[in-house]
Formats: structure tokens, sequence, C-alpha cells
């Protein structure tokens, strides 16, 4: 029997599937569109559906023996329906900005801090929670008409199976999620005035929901054997895929969004997760939780950079039949030497600032420019300054007891050498680079197997599954280099924020 991860994502949604041994035996892919307009930010959960059955149908055609396949996705974004599921309005994304008023409101009410105590995140607009209070006090005959309030992981599971349940790690992105007890928290249901009984079970990562139901067998082609697996919010899953489950490791999520997760032995102390803006989250391991240091802008700065600035460098690197990443890495080892950091400071918030400052109003720069500076040279420091963003946030994580001596890097930028070196030496931690860039689809598919009896648990699927490419072992003399630059690096987003 095979097995599966099937990814919701903001604009897309894939299925990967695995033999019993973890070898990779597909993926289809489906996009769906978002609206984004001055008020409101939505997506079409009908849209997002076809998708789901458009994806799952491509692979059923292809792998019939499919046992079953976990489902992840993206978080705080949620969706009211009725009894059967159908969408009652769009779903509101985190970003939209319905939902601020009310944050403040219940902020007033309980406290912001004694809300993080609880729910492990600091009160923020982004959260299901705020949103729904909006609804109901803006739109009550839409609240008042909704049976269910899914967030996407477990509306996804619910139209495939009937089955209305959440996992821990999507639960805690309502900012309604009690960390401790694994429950909805009655305390801040109560004050927002929401139904908590609107909200899924919640479950442990990882626990199946049961096999499909009629209506999806007759729109995928599966047969009523395929067991559907509530997985997690998206990070959890991509941990699960590094073969991360203790808090010796962190994993680093070089995507498109830097994101680095560590783990903690129990609950971390919660007053500097609070003052960096850091969730807490029960991870798979009963009794563990890990946190996300994240930037708005990883890989993205990068991609930024060569299709913005570096037309000319890409137009050479076709001609010779290379990317234009290797063409300006190549440029810059032979004009200033591989190991001679660029000197330049880049603040990486061309998004705004994620943790520590989850600042949506700052902005991106690049300092120590002259006339001699290159694209290769700009280039350079762009990835320094998405390395020096993360130094500066396990610097604030430290202060809750962080423990990691290795980190496993994947995503797209695991791919890059001379960016997993830097990595390495600034953190002075060795990085491993993993094999398979898609961790999430893995740790889904991990989960799902143990969850059906085809592994023995998920340290027997990470043996099969989780591969090492490459370590990267930290060097002493660079750091050094580095760390120097780093002190300067620390002192500019308070010089420069004052005048954006």
């Amino acid at each position: 029997m095979k097995i599966g991860g099937l990814d919701i994502g903001t604009t897309g949604c894939k299925l990967t599937v695995f033999d019993e041994n973890g070898k990779f035996l597909g993926r289809a892919y489906r996009d769906y569109p978002v609206r984004r307009g001055a008020d409101a930010h939505t997506l079409d959960a009908s849209a997002l559906m076809d998708g789901v059955y458009g994806v799952i149908r491509e692979m059923a055609s292809q792998v019939p023996d499919l046992g079953g396949f976990g489902v992840t996705s993206f978080g705080e974004t949620f969706v009211l329906t009725d009894e059967k599921g159908i969408p009652l309005e769009d779903c509101m994304l985190d970003t939209d900005k319905r939902g601020s008023e009310e944050c403040h409101e219940l902020e007033e009410r309980l406290g912001s801090r004694h809300i993080a105590e609880i729910a492990g995140v600091r009160p923020h607009e982004m959260y299901s929670l705020p949103k729904l209070m909006w609804v109901k006090k803006h739109q009550p005959d839409l609240y008042a008409r909704a049976a269910h309030a899914f967030l996407i992981e477990d509306y996804v599971v619910f139209m495939l199976t009937g089955v209305a349940q959440i996992d821990y790690s999507l639960a805690t992105r309502t900012m309604a999620f009690d960390i401790r007890k694994l429950d909805w928290s009655d305390e801040i249901f109560g004050a927002a005035g929401i139904d908590r009984h609107l909200f899924s079970k919640p479950v442990p990562t990882g626990t199946p929901a049961g096999p499909v139901n009629a209506e999806t067998m007759a729109k995928t082609g599966l047969s009523g054997k395929t067991v559907v697996v509530s997985i997690s919010h998206d990070q959890i899953a991509a941990a699960v895929g590094a073969g991360v489950f203790d808090a010796g490791t962190a994993v680093d999520g070089a995507g498109t969004v830097e994101c680095l997760t560590p783990v903690y032995a129990g609950v971390p102390p919660m007053e500097p997760m609070y003052d960096g803006n850091y969730a807490v989250v029960p991870y798979v391991v009963p009794g563990t939780y890990v946190t996300y240091a994240f930037s708005y802008t990883g890989g993205a700065l990068i991609q930024w950079f060569t299709e913005t600035l570096a037309g000319r460098e890409k137009s050479l690197a076709e001609a010779e039949g290379i990317s234009v990443n290797e063409y300006l890495e190549r440029q810059y080892a032979e004009s200033r030497g591989q190991d001679t950091p660029s000197g330049l400071l880049v603040l990486p918030h061309f998004a705004g600032a994620a943790t520590p400052y989850m600042d949506t109003g700052s902005r991106g720069v690049i300092a120590g420019l002259t006339a001699a500076s290159t694209a290769a040279d700009i280039y350079r420091g762009c990835l320094e300054g998405v390395v020096y963003e993360m130094c500066l946030n396990v610097e604030h994580l430290e202060k809750s007891g962080l423990q990691y001596h290795r980190i496993r890097a994947t995503g797209g930028g695991a791919k890059s050498a001379l960016w997993m070196q830097m990595k390495a030496d600034m953190l002075n931690v060795p990085v491993e680079a993993l094999r398979t860039p898609d961790a999430g689809t893995v740790g889904s598919a991990m989960l799902t197997g143990a969850a059906l009896g085809y592994f023995g648990n998920l340290q027997e699927a990470a043996e099969q599954m989780v591969e090492v490419r490459r370590t990267f072992e930290p060097r002493l003399e660079m750091h050094e280099k580095y760390r120097k630059i780093y002190e300067r690096y620390r002192e500019l987003y308070e010089a420069v924020r004052p005048l954006m």
C-alpha cells in the first residue's frame, strides 16, 4: 500500500505519494486564486476543494492502492460553513486586516500576557479568533447560520471524511487553544463571546480521521479503504519530515520564508517568548513544544534581487547554461574571495519584519554601498542579511533555554552549498542539508505511515525517508569574521526604523 502527504498552501495544493519504503512515486499540483482587496483578503473554499479533489484524482489514477494520506495546511485562515461543510462565505486569510479592533478588545478583557500564557501566542489580528469576533459583530446573520468554523486542515479532512477534528498545532493558530491542557480554552472563548463548539475536536498530530466518504470516492476514484489523517500546521510537518524529534536539533526551512524551528523539552519560559513574539506550539512527541523564528523574506529576497537587479548577470548565466545564482557566486569568489564577507548590512525586511519584531511597517535596507559595489556584492550581502536575522532570533531565544547543537536544513535554499556553509559559520553549529527539500510532504507521509501501522514509529519512518545529503561544519575563523559584522547588524533595525 502507498502513502501520501496532501499539503494545502495559500495559492495551491499538492499531493505527493511514496511507496511503503519511502520512495517517491509522484506528485500532483493545482493552484487556486486568492482575492486581495483594500479591505479584505479572501480565498474561495470551494475552489480550494476543487483543487484538492483534482490532485487526489490525478494521483489515484496513477497509484490505485493508496492506503492513506495526511493533510497539512497553512495556519490562521478559517471558513464558516453549514452542517454539511458548504461554505457560507469565503475564507478570511491571516493577512486580512479585519479583527484588529476586536483583538484589542479581547486584550483589554483578559490581558495580553495572560492570553499568551494560555494560548502560547501573543495576541494579534492575524489569528482566527479576533476575525471571528469581527464576523459576529459586523455580520451577525452569517455568524448565526454557521455550524462550523474550520481552519483549512480540518475543513479538508471534514470534506473528505465527514469527521470534524483538528490537530493541536493548527488549533494553536486560532489564539483560543490551551497549549497545556491541549483543549479549547473556555476562558478565552468566554471573553471573546464565541461559541467554542463551532470549532472541531482537538486531536494529537497524526490522528486518523477515517476512510474517505462516498462523495470523495465518487469525485476522485479512490476506494473506500483509503484513510485520511489529520497532520498539522505546515511547519510542524516540515520538522517531522526533517527527522527532528528532540531539543538537540532545530529545523531551518530555507524556502520563500526563512523559518527556524527549534524543539523544547517542555513549555519554555513564556516571558522571553512573549517579548520576542514567538509562538509556543505542542509538538508531535508528547510533552514537547516548538517555536517558529522566521523572516518573511528568505528565498524571496534572493529571488527579488536576481529578478529585479541582476538582469545582465541573468542573461550571461543563461548563455553559459548555468543559474544566475551560480554565476553571481562565482563572480564574487573570483573578485573578493569565497570566504570574504561582503561587509554590507542588508536588513531583510522587504515584506516587513517577522520575529522578534512583528513589525509590518519595517522596510528593507541595503547599507554600506559604494561606487565599487557590484551585483555580486549585493547578492552576497542579501544571503548574509537573511542569516544575520536568524542570528538575531537565536540570540533572543537563548533567554528561553534554547539547547540545539545542530540544524537540519530543508527547502530550496538547502541546495546552496554557499548559503549552508554561511549558516554553519554564522550560527556556529553543524548544518545538515537534507536530500529531499520538501520536508513538509515527507513529514506528512511519515506521520500517515506511522498512524496506519506501516512504520513502527516515527524514528523508524525517519530511517526510511530522511536522508542527510551533506553536512557543513562551522569554521571558527569565519564565525569570528561574521560576528564582528553581526555586532553592527544588531543595531541596524533600531537605527533606521525611525526614518521609515
